[in-house]
């Protein structure tokens, strides 16, 4: 039959197969709510009791956890045998015991993988001693699997206890902000002629792993010139380094030279070899350029825009850790307000139109950091569109440990109480204390200075029990602060009330004899609290008050 001149012939394209992630659906669901004001912590949903109630509790229920979990594992690994089931969907190859059975009847390669799979360091390097006095031939494979061992944690055994994440918690932020900015305090833990080095020299064959992973060590244990004399003998055996060990020479072409043109050029330098060895930069590679650039003085601020126009034209999307490192850079520019808020403005621009996933470690430290400028700027409209962006569910798990957290809202809400009026702070109040974080000693001040100057001192009764859930209870400055606000003005009869109720709780907590801390009577005090008493018509209670002047005063 003849083909219709109206109908033509169409090519089908069918789709490419898209292979979705085991928790897709998980994932597609967690977009469609916002973060519960109501709920507690999901580490912590498991056990109600354990509910904390303030910072103090946070970190002893979160230390009591993973002790718990450590105990767990030791379990399950010392018998594997009782764990045989596994239940969970998807698997998770982390909760399972491991089920490497050493062979250590004899010396043998396969007794040395397992032995570095199990990561430890002292067995694995005797074993392959034992194995080249034995005469036996060891694959390359298996000498660049124990290298990578020993260059990963130095030569040293692993510490657990140092690898946990309480530890990481624990480490105060302004001791990480110090040791990321400052190069020269990174402590050289690369012992000279480690078994790493004499294992590397008595390798009959080496190839690019080889050299990589011994560089990339050098590099991570603070021996920097070390690790360039090591990359110069890679170049001069015609061997190529990947792109991560350039990642890495990068970072420490800072520590190795002392001016800012001659670090600037050793950058240079890097990126002119990778060039001519057709080594594809990725966004670790500008990452890292940036990430040296904040040490390099006046420089960086031209050579950051040359390499932001490189990465639009190579198509590589910036992380938050490229807009880290560009507001960072803003902080070292004189008249540094005015640049800051020009950048974080850009940034907040740009990052609004986009969605993110982690790419680079230093990714969890933006949201802080651009906080911490808009409270410098006291710039409360872009703190919001910030707090909007950070609120996004593929977003929030970029805003770091809980210290980070911490401080993050601390940041906002400092200037909310600055520049908000207060029904606005009382608000976000509700909304983020404690479900997102455990306020401070100077977040509370806060708030009852903001509570002053928006005339709602009726509200002190309830901030008081609040202040008492937060163990600020026995804190002299707060306090005072609370007594002062309560008795300066007169109040309506149903106020003082509560007043008077909240003033003998205050006293109560003065009789209560503590180890740790007791609260001392003072003048303003005693006064105050008499003052209280007495405009509730509580006459004997003011009249035993008085009695305590003659011992105090």
């Amino acid at each position: 039959p003849e083909k219709s001149p109206i109908l033509k012939e169409e090519t089908i394209f069918l789709p490419r197969k898209k292979i979705w992630d085991k928790t897709a659906v998980l994932q597609a669901l967690a977009l469609t709510v916002n973060r519960d004001i109501t709920a507690v912590p999901y580490t912590f949903q498991d056990d109600p009791y354990l509910i904390p109630r303030n910072s103090s509790e946070h970190n002893f229920f979160s230390a009591s956890k993973t002790s718990g979990q450590n105990a767990a594992k030791f379990v399950i690994n010392t018998h594997p045998e009782l764990f045989e089931k596994d239940y969970a969907e998807p698997h998770i190859q982390s909760l399972m015991p491991k089920r490497l059975v050493l062979q250590l009847e004899e010396v043998s390669e396969v007794a040395l993988k397992n032995l570095i799979q199990l990561r430890k360091v002292k067995e694995s390097v005797n074993m392959y001693d034992q194995l080249l006095q034995a005469g036996t031939s060891i694959p390359l494979e298996t000498s660049n699997n124990l290298l990578d061992l020993l260059c990963f944690y130095g030569d040293r055994e692993p510490d657990q206890e140092n690898d946990s994440s309480l530890e990481k918690q624990e480490e105060t932020a302004p001791r990480r902000e110090f040791a990321r900015n400052s190069s020269k305090s990174q402590q050289i833990t690369w012992r000279e002629n480690n078994n790493a080095e004499r294992i590397f020299h008595l390798m009959p064959k080496k190839n690019v792993h080889s050299y990589c992973t011994m560089i990339r060590g050098m590099v991570k244990h603070g021996e920097c010139q070390k690790a360039f004399n090591m990359y110069a003998d890679m170049v001069n055996k015609n061997l190529k380094a990947d792109v991560s060990t350039f990642n890495t020479l990068i970072l420490a072409a800072i520590d190795v030279k002392e001016k800012y043109i001659e670090k600037w050029a050793c950058i240079e330098d890097l990126l002119r070899q990778m060039a001519e060895q057709d080594i594809q930069p990725n966004l670790l590679t500008f990452n890292s350029i940036l990430k040296a650039l904040k040490q390099c003085g006046k420089v960086s601020r031209a050579k950051a825009r040359l390499i932001l126009n490189e990465m639009r034209a190579l198509n590589i999307e910036p992380s938050f850790a490229t807009y880290y490192h560009l507001l960072c850079m803003s902080h070292n520019i004189v008249g540094f307000s005015e640049s800051q808020s020009h950048v974080l403005y850009a940034i907040v621009n740009e990052i609004e139109r986009k969605t993110f996933c982690p790419q680079d470690p230093d990714d969890v430290y933006f949201f802080t950091n651009a906080m911490k400028t808009c409270l410098e700027l006291k710039d409360v409209q872009l703190a919001y569109r910030l707090h909007r962006v950070m609120e996004k569910a593929e977003n929030r798990i970029m805003l770091g440990n809980m210290t980070q957290k911490n401080f993050y809202y601390m940041s906002f809400f400092e200037l909310l109480a600055v520049m908000e009026h207060f029904d606005v702070l009382l608000k976000w109040y509700k909304e983020l204390v404690p479900s997102a974080f455990y306020p401070n000693i100077r977040t509370i001040m806060l708030l009852l200075q903001a509570l002053d100057s928006g005339d709602c001192l009726e509200l002190i009764p309830q901030i008081w029990k609040d202040i008492k859930q937060f163990g600020f209870s026995l804190r002299d400055t707060i306090v005072q602060e609370v007594l002062a606000l309560m008795a300066r003005d007169v109040q309506p009869p149903e106020t003082q009330v509560a007043f008077a109720d909240c003033a003998e709780n205050i006293k109560c907590l003065h009789d209560l004899k503590s180890k740790n801390m007791q609260l001392l009577w003072k003048d303003t005090s005693l006064n105050n609290t008499t003052i209280l008493f007495a405009r509730a018509g509580r006459t004997q209670e003011a009249w035993n008050m008085l009695q305590l002047f003659k011992k105090y005063s």
